[in-house]
């Protein structure tokens, strides 16, 4: 990835044109996605801000193609009728990578949103998790069957919080301020990926959008697959190999540091 610092009149769409890559959303997800908390990006780009900008060709105009076939999800398969109770806690669909994603028009290369994914909407302030209530059986992305890793189906309209979960709505200025969100759902989520169901209900994809009563456009913040190095990984680096792929690091320093840090035995 590289870095572009955001001028005064840049747009999503406009900067991702400039830098060939597919679309303002590829872009908005790519940066939340690796940028850290404070830097998350709604629709409005700030002058002086560093954006991230994708790299890797599955994300550039140059090629429409998903990079990795094995990291693609299967159009042949209509359903996804495995429980967790029935399968041992199985996920939806085995995958040899680490990510689910789905394939097939606009859904090229996105994925599926879990339960500990994050939402944003145009006219809050907070970024809320979902709630998943329309079964309790389907997991992206995680053999254990973990809560967190429930998928998102176009019935799953709740957020963690429950309660004005957008924070203060821009909808509704007051002389003290926004008021808080009052969020309601204006029907189901659309934009959603109807060749794979879950409980006969279409499945969340990064694309996805819902409609809330007040006015405002609920999007995708986040998925919720990101994995993120444990304790384990780091033990078991090599650091001769990281050493190649980052000189200016110390990486057995880094290690005892990381051990002392957390409690490890090495």
């Amino acid at each position: 990835m590289k870095k572009y610092l955001i001028q005064k009149g840049d747009s999503l769409s406009s900067v991702a044109e400039r830098h060939s890559v597919k679309d303002a959303q590829t872009l908005r997800s790519f940066h939340n996605t690796h940028c850290p908390l404070q830097d998350l990006l709604g629709y409005e780009l700030l002058p002086g801000k560093e954006l991230l900008i994708p790299q890797d060709k599955q994300y550039l105009k140059e090629d429409e193609e998903i990079a990795d076939p094995l990291n693609g999800f299967d159009d042949e398969a209509p359903s996804a009728e495995k429980s967790a109770e029935s399968q041992g806690k199985q996920t939806i669909k085995e995958k040899k990578t680490e990510n689910n994603t789905c394939s097939s028009g606009p859904h090229d290369g996105k994925y599926f949103v879990v339960q500990k994914g994050t939402c944003q909407c145009n006219q809050g302030f907070k970024f809320p998790k979902f709630k998943v209530t329309s079964h309790q059986k389907h997991y992206w992305n995680d053999a254990e069957g973990q809560s967190d890793y429930l998928a998102v189906t176009e019935d799953d309209t709740q957020f963690d919080p429950p309660a004005q979960p957008f924070g203060q709505c821009k909808l509704k200025p007051s002389s003290g301020g926004y008021l808080p969100c009052a969020y309601a759902p204006a029907g189901k989520w659309t934009k959603t990926y109807g060749k794979v169901k879950v409980m006969d209900k279409s499945c969340v994809t990064e694309i996805s959008e819902l409609m809330c009563t007040s006015g405002g456009k609920i999007t995708i913040l986040k998925h919720g697959q990101q994995s993120e190095p444990g304790k384990s990984h780091v033990a078991k680096a090599n650091a001769r190999e990281q050493h190649i792929y980052n000189p200016v690091m110390d990486f057995v320093e880094f290690q005892e540091e990381y051990g002392t840090n957390y409690g490890m035995a090495w």
